[in-house]
């Protein structure tokens, strides 16, 4: 079976954006550029995963290879725009890879299908292209048949990404006090208070 791979190197626009109310939201990166839109499915502690981990990478390779990072408050335009319609979904990722790429001082993400496998984010964030790589995954599960979404972006660009999907992950319904799961419009059974209403 063929895999398709959606490249974008570099997109003219990659986010993350939500479809529906909170406590229904689905989730999904969406990358456009050449006339292209390309929408994956995602978990919302993907989202925030992402988010986290893109964080340490920059601030990984400002220490190692001197990359210098843009100061989030310093963007000039934060993208609030709704995902570009129709938001059709080309597949739902099990596995998000990271990598930092020296030569073009750009961060590269790759979003890959789900399979069989756990949803993970996986790689060595600052090694693309380096050999001693985990073969052992390679030989558990051969992603080569799974269709994949790669873009690779400008520090930039990655930081404007953290903020807007910070922002999308913290629009959702707001935690509770006690217990931290997410309260409802009418409250929720919160297990701090033996089940009673809040």
């Amino acid at each position: 079976m063929t895999h398709q791979v959606h490249a974008f190197e570099p997109p003219e626009r990659f986010v993350a954006g939500t479809v529906g109310e909170p406590g229904d939201r689905t989730f999904y990166l969406q990358a456009r550029g050449g006339g292209r839109v390309i929408s994956v499915a995602l978990e919302k502690v993907q989202v925030s995963l992402l988010a986290e981990k893109l964080e340490e990478l920059l601030l990984e390779a400002n220490k190692r290879f001197g990359v210098t990072l843009p100061e989030a408050t310093l963007l000039a335009v934060h993208d609030n725009e709704p995902l570009d319609t129709p938001v059709d979904e080309e597949f739902r990722v099990g596995t998000l890879g990271l990598a930092f790429d020296v030569d073009t001082a750009t961060v590269v993400i790759e979003a890959i299908e789900a399979g069989e496998a756990e949803v993970e984010i996986s790689g060595d964030p600052l090694a693309e292209g380096d050999e001693d790589e985990d073969e052992e995954d390679d030989e558990d599960e051969p992603d080569d048949d799974l269709d994949r979404l790669r873009v690779r972006l400008t520090p930039e660009a990655t930081r404007a990404f953290i903020d807007r999907a910070r922002r999308v992950v913290a629009a959702g319904r707001p935690p509770c006090p006690l217990c931290g799961q997410p309260l409802d419009p009418g409250g929720h059974l919160c297990p701090r208070h033996n089940g009673y209403h809040r």
